[in-house]
């Protein structure tokens, strides 16, 4: 009797184990340390109806090339001035839905950005206050005759190029900064277009002059893929004469 009893209770004991190793095998699928993997959020400017939209159907790249009777010190010094007023021109018309309730962090991406003051030191700030200290920081540049000269025969300073690529750098966080956490707005004033082309523009310029590290700019490499890659051509309508 006893052996015959034993064929029930080790099928229990193997149901047992087969619960307790599918319940093991669930788990495993979060970290080491039990915790979730996190969650990718969703980037509405990735999608392909937003992407598409542009205010120019040219191949910006024909802007950023160096005029061949145009110093490059120069040519730096207008086109950042000019990146500089219409980032902070795109960047005004979300301002309103950007504080510090709604951006307690200047972030990107998942990636935080700090503030460093002229001292050295580390400043952990709200999204608002760090474009503030941006454009303050910038306009206090672009507007010095020392440093962006603007009368004929005025000498650029030395290491120039380390400046624009400084400004560049933040700047770059600020555009970041609108498309993670302010592209809905953006699209809802359907200004996303003007935000898109001047991505692109900027992007096109820093890499034709390798003004920023391109581990700088990867957090935006999909976005970047996506706005960079040429438009195919629009559909033709082919007309038949009779």
């Amino acid at each position: 009797m006893a052996e015959a009893n034993r064929e029930p209770a080790e099928s229990g004991l193997e149901q047992s184990r087969h619960i307790l190793s599918s319940l093991f095998h669930r788990k495993s699928k979060t970290k080491p340390n039990g915790k979730k993997p996190p969650i990718e959020e969703k980037k509405p400017y990735l999608e392909p109806d937003y992407t598409k939209v542009r205010v120019v159907d040219f191949d910006l790249k024909e802007l950023v090339v160096l005029p061949p009777e145009i110093d490059l010190n120069e040519w730096f010094a207008s086109n950042t001035t000019t990146f500089f007023n219409l980032i902070n021109l795109q960047y005004s018309t979300v301002s309103e839905f950007c504080t510090g309730d709604t951006c307690p962090v200047m972030s990107a991406c998942n990636t935080t950005y700090y503030w460093y003051d002229e001292k050295g030191k580390k400043t952990k700030c709200t999204a608002p206050q760090y474009v503030d200290f941006v454009m303050s920081s910038v306009q206090k540049l672009v507007t010095d005759e020392d440093i962006f000269p603007t009368k004929y025969g005025k000498e650029f300073p030395n290491a120039f190029d380390s400046l624009v690529k400084k400004i560049c750098r933040y700047l770059f966080h600020v555009l970041s900064h609108i498309f993670w956490a302010h592209y809905k707005e953006t699209v809802a004033m359907e200004l996303h277009g003007h935000l898109n082309t001047l991505y692109t523009h900027f992007i096109v310029f820093i890499r034709e002059f390798n003004l920023m590290d391109p581990k700088e700019t990867s957090i935006m490499d999909d976005l970047t893929e996506a706005l960079c890659t040429p438009l195919p051509p629009p559909p033709q309508n082919h007309v038949t004469e009779r």
